[in-house]
């Protein structure tokens, strides 16, 4: 698999899909919805949003010398989470039914396991002048 061209194409799908729904949300759902599912939602595409720019980071990161197994583990994390904790946010929405609430904080923890894997890959990699000494 190509991974930093899926994390590229997943990074940017999931950022034109979170303006996408921002726009919705503000224009259409504001005199549909109570404030605090207006807030919910809001949640949902600010995490969205936030998590693509990270993907489209990943993307770069994977093609480059810091490419590890915890960069795409980092990106499958991030991607595992906008659709648990996002994607469920939105059915609660939609449908109101709180068993969709209840899969949220799963997505969380996704989110946290790929932050963490970013932590590991970071600590991996060694920086460019420091590599030249190692192979001197």
């Amino acid at each position: 698999m190509n991974y930093p061209k899926f994390f590229l194409v997943s990074g940017a799908f999931f950022g034109f899909l979170s303006v996408a729904l921002g726009a919705f949300g503000a224009h259409g759902l504001e005199k549909i919805l109570t404030e605090k599912l207006l807030e919910t939602f809001k949640t949902a595409v600010e995490y969205q949003s936030l998590h693509s720019i990270v993907l489209l980071i990943i993307g770069l990161l994977a093609s480059q010398p810091l490419k590890t197994s915890a960069i795409k583990l980092a990106g499958s994390c991030f991607i595992i989470g906008i659709l648990l904790f996002s994607g469920s946010l939105y059915l609660y929405i939609a449908t109101q039914t709180t068993l969709f609430a209840m899969i949220t904080p799963v997505g969380g923890i996704f989110f946290l396991f790929g932050w963490l894997a970013l932590i590991v890959a970071a600590l991996k990699h060694a920086p460019p002048q420091d590599r030249q000494q190692i192979d001197k």
